[in-house]
């Protein structure tokens, strides 16, 4: 059964790393567990998962996600693409744009080598984090359509994880609820009912450069070592 988790009162929040330490507040109740993962989604979501693995004393590490932006509206996910084949696709809005199942396939293909790229370049040569019968608490620094983070969690179910929780500082209504079939709990700090953009959630929502994502990762490599 799944547990929906919010906490009333946040005001925009001054930058990702803020909202992680807000974020693993909610998550106490994993703390110091040995069977505990914790996986940013690139790039935004990683520094706000960097905070959460700290706080926790859990390993970090990415899963890689692509949003499939539709056509001449890049920021609009119509779909997303995940580690290990997943892909999962907005029907809804699909139709809405009129886009066919060979349109979905490619923007499917185009994304697929960013995807390839970004696993190169965040893990540098580092095997992933098992996360078979584990319990994984997938971050993301906002859910706005929530295609992202249900690719994630789809794919945290085909790799064999045990428990999966969700979490994210900020999350559309609908979008947020949406994500109860996936994971067995949703931990969202604010699910507004005017939403418009992650970003406006954030004082400092600048992009996050590659460098920074392997920068996060390898210094919690380094505290856990």
């Amino acid at each position: 059964m799944t547990r929906f988790d919010t906490a009333s009162g946040l005001q925009v929040m001054p930058d990702r790393v803020e909202a992680g330490r807000m974020l693993a507040s909610a998550l106490r109740e994993y703390a110091g567990r040995n069977d505990v993962t914790v996986l940013g989604l690139p790039r935004g979501g990683v520094p706000v998962a960097a905070e959460v693995a700290r706080a926790l004393k859990a390993p970090l590490d990415v899963l890689i996600v692509r949003k499939l932006g539709a056509p001449r509206h890049e920021e609009l996910a119509v779909g997303a693409i995940a580690e290990g084949g997943v892909c999962v696709v907005n029907s809804g809005l699909q139709h809405t744009l009129g886009l066919s199942d060979a349109d979905i396939e490619g923007l499917a293909a185009r994304e697929e080598h960013e995807l390839e790229r970004r696993v190169q370049a965040y893990r540098c040569g580092h095997e992933p984090l098992i996360v078979k019968d584990r319990t994984v608490i997938l971050v993301d620094d906002g859910v706005a359509t929530g295609a992202t983070m249900r690719a994630g969690l789809q794919a945290l179910r085909a790799m064999g994880a045990s428990q999966i929780i969700a979490a994210a500082p900020v999350g559309a209504p609908d979008a947020t609820a949406s994500l109860a079939d996936l994971a067995d709990t949703v931990v969202v700090l604010e699910s507004p009912e005017w939403f418009q953009s992650v970003g406006e959630w954030y004082e400092d929502f600048r992009q996050i450069p590659d460098d920074e994502v392997r920068s996060l990762l390898a210094q919690s490599r380094k505290e856990r070592s």
